[in-house]
């Protein structure tokens, strides 16, 4: 009869160090991939057609655009302070939003609570609307509903949806079911179930995933507005197409300014959910 094994050793074998699995196991295997990886890369590199001598007779308007950034102009800072509070609104409108409207699409989402057909439905639309990047969202609804926020508000709301119930799905799929089983068998109602067995579950990574997510508004607040959906990037595509580039840099800083101090405040706000 085999001993068996006390808790102390159980952790200790689980805290041993292995090897990570090696996929060559022979070198002239291991060299041949390196060796295929850069000529591919080589060969990747080839097929862009760089224009080597036109990218070298760039430098020097580059430097030059650099020389004209200096000293940052904020003399216009009621033009400035207007793109960024316009940032700001669409960034917390659309995390508030997506919130709320990523709760059902999130349940919809998981397998574990979701009919197969209301699942797989739901799955779809997530898929679907993280298959293209915010800026090509964003001239989706410049299209739609013409340059100004309300193009940069849908769009940062399709974004926020999209991964906040990605997250919600998944953290319900990796709960502890029995929970959920012992409120079932009491007899509760699905509402009572959502709150007494699956809300205390993922609330605080919920929260969590929704402090990051507008965080993530607050930057690409900036970035839609390059293509006319509103905000301080707006402001920004216009002094560079002025070449007002002293302005340009005044933008810049605040962006910086604004990222940094969003991140700060999302970092706090998560360490106080732990």
């Amino acid at each position: 009869m085999s001993p068996t094994p006390t808790t102390a050793t159980t952790a200790l074998d689980r805290t041993t160090w292995s090897r990570p699995p090696v996929f060559f196991t022979h070198p002239a295997a291991r060299y041949g991939f390196w060796f295929a990886l850069a000529a591919y890369l080589v060969w990747s590199t080839g097929t862009l057609n760089i224009d080597w001598a036109r990218t070298a007779q760039g430098l020097p308007r580059a430097g030059d655009m650099l020389a004209r950034m200096f000293p940052p102009d904020f003399s216009r800072s009621e033009l400035l302070i207007k793109g960024v509070l316009e940032s700001l609104q669409m960034a917390f409108a659309a995390s508030f939003i997506g919130m709320i409207l990523a709760i059902t699409l999130g349940l919809a989402a998981a397998s574990n609570l979701a009919p197969r057909p209301v699942y797989l439905v739901a799955r779809s639309l997530i898929v679907l609307s993280r298959t293209f990047h915010e800026v090509i969202i964003a001239i989706f609804f410049v299209k739609i509903v013409g340059f100004g926020p309300l193009a940069g508000l849908l769009t940062l709301i399709v974004a926020s949806v999209s991964f906040i119930s990605k997250m919600i799905a998944e953290d319900i799929e990796n709960m502890n079911m029995g929970q959920v089983e012992a409120v079932r068998a009491t007899g509760a109602s699905f509402p009572k179930l959502l709150l007494y067995a699956v809300q205390p579950q993922i609330l605080p990574r919920y929260l969590g995933v929704c402090i990051y997510r507008l965080d993530a508004n607050i930057r690409h607040s900036t970035v839609v507005g390059i293509v006319g959906a509103g905000g301080i990037g707006m402001t920004l595509s216009a002094t560079f197409k002025r070449y007002d580039y002293d302005f340009s840099l005044a933008i810049l800083l605040t962006i910086i300014a604004l990222v940094f101090i969003g991140e700060v405040f999302s970092t706090w706000v998560r360490s106080r959910l732990r």
